[in-house]
């Protein structure tokens, strides 16, 4: 049996009944400027530096005490591990039988000796030498990427994260919905002559990346396109497929790149052609740094470790549903979008990886938007609502503008909602009153480049791993994404034939109001 399915759960252990009596002894009464008074060196020792990556944790509901028996749980659960299974590329996607090597995609050459890495290299030597003859063709002004989950959501939030490394004179656009009207208003945009469609899909049948893909084979021959072979090319392992629909470029990845993870393999193609095959080096190394890190760094120094335990404590003993993610930096304006998958998709399960039934909640509802516009919205629930959410602000120390007067607001802005947030502000007639001790984090990048984001990426991903781990899922399936499609199938011909025998009444009556 795999790692994965020998190792205590969360709940079944010693450590967790003692982090319940600790909760109910202190945790729950926890507050914040009681902890900062108490402890002078408070935030020294609950901050940590990774990679790229700064981290201020000192703003959360914890002390000392519970950060240590969620070491032991860490430890009781055997999360070294797990952790050390997944890269030494066992099984740990067991519902498949599939290993989880993402990381492989990011080891530099020579590093180790797995029997994929070879044709990883391989691999990405010829999407990056694609990517700089397409970015060196000056016809091509238009690079179109049809795909959906995270064949869309990573490269999408990569390409506009990195905007300012990106090669003028091209434009990139992304197409994930099967409603025709995002592909018809992208349509509008473009030229035959000078657009590189690219299509992205794993087995080259995803329903809604082929819709798209067969209307944007269509239009491209309507207005009077010639030679498909030069301007799409296939980001699939089902060549056959794509020499069917007319592509003879085409760079495969493997069974064991889960989409949420595949932005790394050849799924990244459009962002290395933004940023190019130096950019998108640096993109891999910064994110292998991290691996680094996670593989290691003892425990109580490890920050994606401390994060998937901080994670652990709230949605399981605090019981915060929600994690609200402020990114206050404009370009990161779509990474809450792209957490949301990594997360949700990867630790939204209901039961273990022996298929047991379990006791706790998993995965929180991740939400958000980019700080200062967040400050103007959602922000009044957080400092005054009746549930209290976590927030997880981002930053970068230095800009990568040169305009006067911005960045010093905007990094005013992001310390002093977290200050607000923990202090808060008494106030006798009710309206004004902010009550505080509400938790943060706060991330502290040098800048958003290629390496920082890189690094950024990598961290989140090993922190969901953490959390997956110690609730004793597979974070690396998605069974839950598979039955609404099923269901489809059976629909659509339905509202061309209007039979609805068999549906039920809601679903009957809405086939027949469609018609």
């Amino acid at each position: 049996m795999t790692a994965a399915l020998t190792r205590p759960r969360c709940d079944e252990t010693a450590a967790w009944k003692a982090l319940g009596r600790q909760f109910e002894d202190t945790g729950r009464r926890f507050d914040l400027r009681e902890g900062f008074r108490s402890d002078t060196g408070r935030f020294e020792s609950l901050s940590l530096q990774a990679p790229h990556v700064f981290a201020d944790l000192s703003k959360n509901l914890i002390d000392a005490a519970a950060e240590a028996l969620l070491l032991d749980l860490a430890r009781e659960c055997q999360l070294e591990r797990h952790r050390d299974a997944m890269f030494g590329g066992e099984p740990v996607n067991n519902t498949e039988g599939r290993a989880a090597k993402h990381w492989l995609l990011r080891a530099p050459r020579g590093a180790g000796a797995d029997p994929d890495a070879a044709e990883v290299h391989a691999t990405l030597d010829a999407m990056l030498a694609y990517a700089e003859q397409v970015r060196g063709d000056g016809a091509i002004t238009d690079v179109v990427n049809i795909g959906i989950g995270g064949s869309d959501l990573g490269p999408q939030m990569a390409v506009a994260a990195l905007a300012e490394f990106a090669l003028p004179g091209k434009r990139f656009h992304f197409v994930s919905n099967v409603d025709g009207h995002e592909l018809a208003g992208v349509l509008r945009q473009l030229k035959p002559e000078s657009t590189l469609f690219l299509i992205a899909s794993k087995t080259f049948t995803t329903i809604e990346t082929m819709t798209n893909a067969r209307s944007a084979r269509a239009w491209f021959q309507d207005q009077g396109g010639r030679d498909t072979a030069r301007h799409f090319a296939a980001l699939t392992t089902n060549v056959a497929a794509a020499g069917e629909f007319g592509i003879s470029t085409t760079f495969g990845f493997w069974d064991w790149v889960g989409g949420r993870y595949s932005m790394w393999s050849a799924i990244g193609l459009p962002v290395a052609i933004a940023i190019g095959a130096a950019g998108f080096r640096q993109l891999l190394a910064g994110a292998h740094e991290m691996d680094r890190h996670f593989q290691a760094t003892p425990l109580d120094r490890n920050l994606p470790v401390r994060l998937g335990l901080l994670d652990i404590w709230y949605r399981n003993f605090h019981r915060f549903a929600t994690r609200s993610i402020a990114p206050y930096h404009s370009a990161l304006g779509r990474l809450p979008a792209y957490l949301q998958q990594l997360e949700m998709e990867s630790n939204g399960k209901s039961v273990d990886a022996r298929g047991r039934p379990l006791a706790v909640g998993t995965s929180p509802v991740l939400w958000g938007e980019p700080g200062t516009n967040g400050q103007h919205a959602y922000f009044q629930m957080l400092h005054q609502g009746s549930d209290v959410v976590p927030v997880e602000f981002i930053a970068a120390r230095q800009p990568m503008h040169s305009l006067r007067g911005h960045h010093g607001q905007l990094l005013a802005n992001v310390l002093a909602q977290a200050q607000a947030l923990m202090q808060g502000k008494p106030d006798d007639g009710g309206h004004k009153n902010f009550p505080g001790n509400r938790p943060s984090t706060f991330f502290l990048l040098e800048r958003l480049d290629p390496a920082s984001l890189g690094a950024l990426l990598a961290l989140y991903e090993h922190r969901v791993f953490v959390s997956g781990s110690l609730w004793g899922i597979n974070s690396f399936d998605q069974w839950g994404v598979e039955l609404g499609k099923v269901l489809a199938k059976d629909i659509a011909p339905r509202l061309d034939s209007g039979d609805v025998s068999g549906l039920d009444p809601s679903t009957a009556g809405l086939l027949r109001r469609l018609r």
